[in-house]
């Protein structure tokens, strides 16, 4: 799963924990890619969640990839192409039908994140109870003429941060009244900082990125500026992965690179506390979940400034550091090598700040003050 996939889910286990009755509507695809069935239709419960899986439908890739490629680019569309791509993304009539079926039953109908069609279709066929939770990135998908009227015909929108708010009065001109930040909880944990080295062998300091591997996330810019570190530093510093994906890395890099591949979750704590620095290089964030995570760690941040998201969450923690360019990520790397007692000193303050700020008694209070304000409760 991705961060808006963890963020939806815990929004969900969260609501039913504290009495909500929740239906999980998802798909039987697994891969963001490919969005191939291969999970069985039909209603699983986990989680205190009844989780129904419904089949994606058929897609017509090679016009899909043709008009992604244009939007992308900055080209324009037109409409009818933008409604092509929402539908040839990831879609279930099966899923629709359900909502059709039964949206008199639900309070609230949850959706998100904004760019794919199921979160596009179903929100226009249930304007009165959907709740956008946008995950809204400063990107050209969010420039699209039929954005403008998803985030203008839903009931509310519930943001992960002020600058993803901000970002969608920009784009959309989006009323603040129509709008709650919630962001998600993350819970406490305590993990031995020499673990992950001490079990694969890394003798070496070693810097951390965790998540999807691929050039939105800012991964091949991360391996170049590390091979580039290493070659003007001298400085013998590893790069750590865990996560999915291909690593797009120069061949120099590859003896210096360690892969640790799709850990546990006390595993990716232990290698986030262990690690000199968590870096973030993605500039396509709506709330860093990984970044907050390794602040509990009381690991300190260095992020790519492009990411208003993520450079605020640096700013208020007093946890981080970010960079323009190469030249401010060299700079910026070595005085967290060479200054372990600030290191920490930021380390502590992301620590107290996650644990202040994102504790789940807080989100949970500012997810059902958003329902209450936007899908009161039935007489």
């Amino acid at each position: 799963m991705g961060g808006a996939e963890t963020l939806l889910k815990n929004l969900a286990i969260h609501a039913a924990a504290a009495g909500i009755p929740v239906d999980f509507l998802t798909t039987c695809a697994q891969s963001h890619h490919t969005w191939e069935n291969n999970l069985p239709a039909g209603v699983k419960t986990t989680d205190g969640l009844q989780v129904h899986f419904f089949p994606t439908d058929a897609r017509d890739v090679p016009r899909f990839l043709r008009i992604q490629q244009s939007i992308d680019r900055g080209r324009p569309v037109s409409e009818t192409d933008e409604l092509f791509w929402l539908r040839n993304g990831v879609y279930s009539s099966a899923l629709l039908a359900h909502l059709d079926r039964h949206a008199t039953d639900y309070r609230a109908i949850l959706l998100g994140p904004y760019l794919f069609g199921l979160s596009y279709f179903a929100a226009l066929a249930h304007p009165r109870q959907a709740l956008l939770v946008p995950c809204l990135h400063d990107e050209p998908f969010a420039r699209l003429t039929c954005m403008k009227r998803l985030f203008s015909e839903t009931a509310g929108c519930l943001f992960n941060s002020q600058d993803e708010r901000e970002l969608a009065m920009e784009l959309f001109t989006f009323p603040a009244a129509k709008s709650r930040i919630v962001g998600m909880g993350l819970d406490p944990f305590a993990v031995d900082s020499t673990a992950f080295a001490r079990r694969h062998g890394l003798t070496a300091p070693y810097v951390l990125y965790s998540g999807r591997r691929e050039p939105l996330k800012g991964t091949p810019l991360l391996c170049d500026y590390m091979q580039t570190f290493r070659e003007r530093s001298r400085r013998d510093v590893k790069l750590v992965f865990t996560g999915s994906g291909t690593i797009d890395a120069p061949p120099a890099l590859r003896p210096h690179l360690f892969d640790a591949g799709f850990v546990s979750e006390t595993e990716k704590h232990e290698a986030m506390a262990g690690a000199i620095a968590f870096l973030h290089p993605s500039v396509n964030e709506s709330f860093g979940i990984v970044l907050l995570e390794a602040f509990l760690a009381r690991t300190p941040g260095l992020v790519h400034a492009r990411s208003r998201v993520l450079v605020s969450q640096c700013r208020a923690s007093g946890a981080g550091l970010w960079f323009r360019h190469y030249p401010d990520f060299e700079n910026q790397l070595l005085w967290l090598l060479d200054h372990p007692e600030a290191r920490a000193a930021l380390g502590s303050r992301g620590h107290d700040f996650v644990a202040r700020e994102y504790a789940w008694p807080v989100i949970e209070r500012k997810f059902m003050e958003a329902l209450d304000a936007f899908a009161p409760r039935r007489a």
